[in-house]
Formats: C-alpha cells, structure tokens, sequence
C-alpha cells in the first residue's frame, strides 16, 4: 500500500491499523507508536509520535505537520510500537509501507 499525498500537504490524517501475521488486530492499549518515514537511501524526514485513537483495534493516526512533505520523491514508512511492558514492535515487520509525495501545480 502507498500514501499519496501533494508537495506541502498536511491533509488527509495518516490513519494505521496494526495487524499481526494473520490478521488479527494487535491491541497498543497502553503502548506508544511512532512513524518513521525515510527517503530511499536512508535519511530521516519524520521520526514522530502518533496518537492512538483506537487502542483496542490497533488504530493509530498521524497528522502530517509543516515541512513532512516538502520534497517530492517516495518514501520508506514504518511504525514502530513501544508496548507497555517496553517490548517494541515494528509495523509492517515483512516490508516498507511507502509514502508518495507528488508535486503540486501550485
């Protein structure tokens, strides 16, 4: 799955659902979540927190902040859940989700 977004978006909210091999809902009651996205070659552009809006289900949102989507190009998206016990968790743990931030005509 990718993200699209336009150059300089901050609409629409990231929204992720963390499942585990078979689909099932991972709870993160109690946990804290980050999103990392990263370009192709490994520099960071966001390393932030999310904030949990259905703990029970897995659901989780980020709100794109000013200068999240400044360049345009693809990129590598994670999730990285820190469990109430300490135990960390990362989202998907098989591949990269991708974030793709197109230019804009503006």
């Amino acid at each position: 799955m990718a993200f699209v977004l336009k150059k300089g978006d901050t609409a629409p909210v990231l929204v992720a659902t963390f499942k585990d091999y078979d689909g099932t809902a991972v709870s993160i009651v109690g946990a804290s979540v980050k999103i990392l996205v990263k370009t192709l070659d490994g520099t960071s552009v966001v390393n932030s927190s999310m904030t949990i809006t259905d703990g029970a289900n897995g659901v989780a949102e980020y709100e794109w902040q000013s200068g999240d989507t400044d360049t345009a190009g693809t990129y590598k998206v994670e999730f990285e859940v820190t469990f109430s016990g300490g135990a960390v968790e990362t989202f998907p743990n098989n591949k990269y989700e991708m974030l793709v931030i197109k230019e804009d005509l503006g």
